[in-house]
C-alpha cells in the first residue's frame, strides 16, 4: 500500500495514451522493485564434458543460461553465467575434468565463497550439482574427493546421475545400483546422503521419458537458504504448482488492501483508487513467474488497456466493464464496497496469473512472441469472462 502511494497519481481526465503511459511507468517501476526483492539464485553445476549440465539445466530452468547469458570468469575453469532475466545465475564448469583442472577450481572456489559470504545473499552460491553420467558406471577416486572439497567449502552438494534410461517407471537397474554405490561412500551429501537420478532429455529411439526433474528440484529447495526460494521458484519452470501458490499469496494480499480501500464505500467516480493497488499486485504477479524483464512494456500496456480500458476516467472501464464479471454485478448505492473492491481485485489477479502461466507453457521463443501481441490483452479478458461464467448462479 506504501509503494502505491508514492506512485505519481492517475491522471484526473486522461487521454488513452496518457493513462498507458502512466501505467506502463509505474508497472516497470513496480517490478523492477519486486524483481530485486526476489533476488538472484545462484547454481554452480559440476561435472565431466558430456555429462548434460547445459541439458539439465535448460529442463529444470527453460533456458539455456550458456547461450543466453551475460558470462565472466570467476576463477579457473568456471564462469558465472546470469542470465537476462535475473532470477538465475550459474557457475558452470565447462570442459571440467577431474585432477588438476579441479584442484585449481577447487583453490578458485574457496576465495570466492569466503568473499562472497560478507555479500548479499544473491551474490552467494546457494547450492551445486554435482553430475554424473550413469553409462560410466564409475565414480572415481578424484571425482569423490572433489565432492569433498566443495563440501569442506560450505557448498551443498546434490549428486545427479543424468541420462538414466527407464521403462513404465523403472530406472535401468545398473543405474539403481551405481546410485547406491555412490551414496554407500559416506559422501555428507544433500539432503540425505542420496543420489538423484535424472533423465533431462526424452528419447524417442529407446522410449524413455523425461524423469527426475522435479526430485531434483525439491531437494534443492531443502539444501537452499529460505532467501533464495522465491527466487528459484520464479527461475525454475518444473513445478508450477510453487508458482501458483506464491502468486495466491500475492492476491490474497491484494485482496486486503483493496478491502481497506472500499471499507468506507467509495463513489463510482473514484474507482480509480483500486488500480495502484492492482497494479502492484500485477508486476509481483509477472516477477513471481519469472517472466523476462524487458518484455514489462507490452505486459503494461495490455495491463493498461484492461484496467483503463481508455476510458475519460481511469478506472471507470474496471467497474463498468469488469464488475459485470462478478457475481451479481452491482454496484449498490452507486458505490463501491469494500466487498466489490475485493472481489474486482482478486478476479483481476486471477486473470492475470492465468494470463502468466498461460505464457510460462510456451516455448522461449513463441512466448516472446505472445508478450509482444495483442493476445495478452485478449487473454486477459477472456479468463475474466471465464470468472463470470463460472461465478454467476
Amino acid at each position: 500500500a506504501s509503494g502505491a502511494c508514492r506512485r505519481p497519481a492517475i491522471p484526473i481526465a486522461p487521454n488513452l495514451g496518457r493513462v498507458t503511459q502512466w501505467f506502463t511507468e509505474a508497472f516497470r517501476s513496480e517490478f523492477e522493485k519486486q524483481a530485486a526483492q526476489l533476488g538472484r539464485f545462484n547454481l554452480a553445476v559440476f561435472g565431466k564434458t558430456g555429462v548434460g549440465k547445459s541439458t539439465l539445466v535448460n529442463a529444470i530452468f527453460g533456458r539455456d543460461v550458456a547461450a543466453t547469458g551475460v558470462g565472466s570468469p570467476v576463477t579457473r575453469g568456471l564462469v558465472y553465467y546470469r542470465h537476462p532475466d535475473g532470477f538465475l545465475g550459474v557457475y558452470d564448469s565447462e570442459g571440467f575434468e577431474t585432477g588438476t583442472a579441479g584442484d585449481a577450481i577447487v583453490a578458485g572456489l574457496q576465495r570466492l565463497v569466503a568473499d562472497h559470504r560478507t555479500r548479499p545473499v544473491s551474490e552467494q552460491i546457494h547450492a551445486a550439482w554435482y553430475l554424473v553420467r550413469w553409462s560410466d558406471r564409475r565414480f572415481e577416486a578424484a571425482q569423490e574427493q572433489f565432492v569433498r572439497e566443495l563440501i569442506d567449502l560450505g557448498l551443498p552438494v546434490i549428486v545427479v546421475l543424468t541420462q538414466v534410461p527407464s521403462r513404465d517407471g523403472q530406472v535401468h537397474p545398473e543405474a539403481a545400483q551405481f546410485a547406491e554405490y555412490i551414496a554407500s561412500l559416506g559422501l555428507p551429501i544433500r539432503p540425505h546422503g542420496r543420489v538423484v537420478m535424472t533423465n533431462a532429455l526424452a528419447d524417442p529411439f529407446t522410449g524413455s521419458p523425461v524423469f527426475g526433474l522435479q526430485a531434483l528440484l525439491d531437494d534443492t529447495y531443502q539444501v537452499i537458504p529460505e532467501a533464495a526460494a522465491s527466487a528459484l521458484t520464479a527461475a525454475q519452470v518444473v513445478d508450477v504448482g510453487r508458482k501458483k501458490k506464491a502468486v495466491a499469496a500475492i492476491i490474497n494480499q491484494a485482496v486486503v488492501v483493496a478491502a481497506g480501500v472500499g471499507a468506507t464505500p467509495i463513489p463510482f467516480a473514484d474507482a480509480a483508487l483500486l488500480v495502484p493497488n492492482q497494479v502492484t499486485m500485477i508486476a509481483r504477479i509477472t516477477a513471481a513467474y519469472g517472466l523476462p524483464p524487458n518484455r514489462t512494456k507490452a505486459l503494461a500496456v495490455a495491463g493498461s488497456l484492461v484496467l483503463t480500458g481508455g476510458a475519460t476516467m481511469a478506472g471507470r472501464y474496471a467497474v463498468t466493464g469488469l464488475l459485470k464479471f462478478l457475481p451479481g454485478g452491482m454496484i449498490v448505492g452507486g458505490a463501491i464496497s469494500a466487498t466489490v473492491a475485493s472481489a474486482l481485485t482478486k478476479a483481476v489477479g486471477h486473470a492475470w496469473a492465468n494470463v502468466c502461466e498461460y505464457a510460462m507453457s510456451l516455448d522461449e521463443t513463441q512466448r516472446a512472441a505472445f508478450l509482444d501481441s495483442p493476445q495478452v490483452t485478449e487473454r486477459f479478458l477472456g479468463y475474466l469472462k471465464q470468472a463470470q461464467r463460472v461465478g454467476r448462479p
